[in-house]
């Protein structure tokens, strides 16, 4: 898939800049043979390199589709760090997210990870806080709207790194996006060696054009 986006962008140094880990159990064209639905993970803090991360996971999900006739479904992941169960006061009474034929979101509303989408449990957020979270996954709601792509959206409470893990595990995700640029990168780093799936980037080259 990379190799696509390298020969549309007349790019021949695109794979080597943008992945950052690779899962040496299983390619990502065995997953793809292997399963009917394939999950791209998206690290998503509404920066310029995570919207970047984003554009270009729905960019080659969208070829990905065109190619194998794969469901392929986009999941950006955005995590609320500062997080003190002293700080939430309100209680939002929980909310269902209804799916359409081409766009599908569902927002974890809660500072633990939730069991089920089915689970029926008052929310508890600080109000500026949640406003912004649900603005920025809008944002990336939008931008998959515009490409008709298959999309969930996940609001997380604690650590970066921790919770995608979790949002990877649970989602048997083929590939989590990031706004990075190199596999020294801090997080990156702490995901692991041993991290179950591919890790892709953002190219270096866009700051050069």
């Amino acid at each position: 898939m990379l190799m696509r986006l390298q020969d549309a962008l007349n790019r021949d140094d695109l794979i080597e800049q943008m992945l950052l880990h690779c899962n040496p159990i299983t390619s990502f064209s065995e997953q793809v043979q292997s399963t009917k639905s394939i999950n791209f993970i998206v690290g998503y803090n509404s920066s310029p390199n995570s919207h970047t991360a984003l554009d270009i996971s729905l960019l080659i999900a969208h070829q990905t589709r065109l190619a194998t006739k794969s469901h392929v479904i986009v999941q950006a992941v955005y995590v609320l760090e500062e997080y003190k169960i002293n700080d939430f006061f309100d209680v939002l009474p929980t909310q269902d997210f209804k799916t359409s034929e081409s766009f599908e979101s569902r927002l974890s509303y809660c500072p633990i990870n939730l069991p089920s989408t089915n689970v029926q449990t008052p929310v508890i957020t600080q109000t500026n806080k949640f406003a912004q979270a649900e603005h920025i996954l809008w944002q990336a709601r939008c931008l998959a709207e515009e490409w008709q792509s298959y999309f969930k959206a996940h609001l997380r409470f604690g650590c970066v790194v921790d919770e995608l893990k979790k949002v990877v595990a649970s989602e048997a995700a083929t590939v989590l996006f990031l706004g990075c640029k190199s596999a020294n990168h801090p997080i990156v780093q702490q995901l692991g060696s041993h991290f179950p799936c591919a890790i892709i980037g953002i190219p270096t080259c866009i700051d050069e054009e």
